[in-house]
């Protein structure tokens, strides 16, 4: 009897897989743009059955195995990439996120989506050849998209990462109020920690310490990322709780850990005393010193933030001779493990929230607040060990490394990241090379090499 259950299982699975294999129909519209032809293969293959909210349980969930298959593949799925914003985002015919779109690229090369015991269920929803066609020529034209009016060379263009601009546009009186107040230490409760405390411009944007020292001697519970580049951030801090730089220049000033002062009236009175200080905020701010003009200084100096010129800049604008060999090769090895997947575009990172595996934590142990990433935020089961991904520009200068700063060189790191989140091992020598390709990554600011 028990044989004869395999026998029939077995027959039922080969079935499925020779018509799951075998299919090549494809319902994709006739001279679609590369946008219409996405959105196409995402509501055709039923993606947002898991990639999605809102993604209502099917019926046959309420059979006990299947519906614990059913339900982890739609936490899974959804922990992985919510497809919602970006399905909009091509309707209105507006750029999807990096991350987003090198997921998807990376699904249909390695056709990896969707899982076998979905398809036993969803005959229909299986990537063919075409549509997995369809979705590497789109992500190739989305790189080209978005590489227009970068500075890099015609044979980079379709590249995961693009060259950062010499230059923003700013407010250049503003920014200039924006740089006094980052060195000034009466931001704090006992005047005596300023921006430049956590975030050094001499010392690649952060404290180089594995959390913060701010007021009264007291230290905080999370690694400091860099202040450079966070401009081309999508969001502000591990947890992404600020939505952009004015919003994150407002919480260390009141954080009592950090920081320390009591309100913005506290600092804006000390901030009144300086009659220089008070004379140049009249000039640029009507209405004076406000905690929202502070802020919004403060913002608009971060904006100069930039570290262009590095030599992997120099090499994706053409020059073939700013990188050595070890280091093209990294970048190359980089591609083909999945890094790019994540760490992708201007800032290689800082577009998404992206999954922690839990393997690191159960490897490391003593599960904190912080551990808990995006959750502390949304309280959603599916945001825990969720971080905004940091970026890579500068990675050499900014140890020790991530949101725990538990990890104390660029090659642990290099390694640990391999394991935990790319699911693989690799012989030295090619760490190695990763790792000297990430050293290519340090740009200079105001024209000289971050060390």
């Amino acid at each position: 009897m028990k044989k004869r259950l395999i026998s029939v299982v077995a027959i039922i699975i080969a079935v499925v897989l020779i018509a799951v294999f075998s299919a090549n129909s494809t319902n994709l519209p006739e001279n679609g743009t590369p946008d219409e032809l996405m959105q196409a293969v995402i509501l055709e293959n039923q993606c947002l059955s898991c990639h999605n909210p809102q993604a209502p349980v099917p019926f046959y969930a309420k059979i006990p195995f299947v519906g614990k298959l059913i339900a982890y593949d739609m936490f899974a799925g959804l922990r992985s990439i919510d497809l919602n914003a970006p399905l909009v985002n091509l309707q209105q015919g507006k750029p999807v996120a990096d991350s987003v779109r090198e997921k998807l690229l990376r699904v249909a090369q390695k056709n990896t989506m969707p899982p076998l015991q979905y398809v036993v269920v969803h005959w229909n929803s299986w990537l063919t050849k075409a549509e997995r066609q369809v979705i590497i020529d789109w992500a190739m034209y989305a790189r080209r998209k978005a590489s227009k009016g970068m500075p890099s060379a015609e044979e980079f263009k379709a590249e995961p990462v693009q060259p950062l601009p010499e230059k923003v546009e700013i407010n250049s009186a503003k920014a200039a109020l924006g740089k006094i107040l980052y060195f000034d230490t009466r931001l704090s409760g006992d005047n005596t920690i300023s921006c430049a405390s956590c975030h050094g411009l001499n010392t690649g944007g952060v404290d180089r310490s594995k959390y913060s020292k701010g007021i009264k001697g007291q230290f905080g519970d999370i690694n400091a990322p860099t202040v450079f580049n966070a401009a081309l951030n999508f969001c502000q801090f591990w947890d992404g709780r600020a939505k952009n730089l004015e919003e994150q220049a407002g919480g260390p000033p009141l954080n009592p850990v950090e920081m320390g002062s009591k309100d913005w009236d506290e600092i804006i009175s000390k901030l009144n005393k300086d009659a220089a200080l008070k004379a140049e905020f009249a000039k640029v701010y009507p209405d004076g010193i406000t905690a929202k003009n502070i802020t919004n200084a403060i913002a608009e100096f971060e904006l100069t933030l930039l570290t262009p010129d590095s030599k992997f800049d120099r090499y994706l604008k053409g020059d073939k001779t700013a990188m050595t060999k070890d280091e093209i090769e990294g970048y190359e090895l980089f591609k083909e493990h999945g890094c790019a997947t994540c760490h992708a575009g201007v800032n290689l990172g800082g577009s998404s929230f992206e999954y922690m595996n839990g393997d690191y934590f159960a490897h490391r142990g003593n599960i904190a607040k912080p551990d808990l990433g995006r959750l502390n935020q949304t309280k959603s089961p599916v945001d825990e060990h969720k971080f905004k991904t940091p970026t890579l520009r500068n990675v050499a200068v900014t140890a020790p490394y991530y949101h725990d700063g538990s990890v104390a060189t660029l090659k642990q790191a290099t390694e640990l990241m391999l394991k935990h989140q790319c699911r693989t091992t690799l012989p030295d020598s090619d760490v190695d090379k990763i790792v000297k390709f990430l050293e290519a990554l340090t740009g200079k600011y105001e024209g000289k090499l971050l060390k």
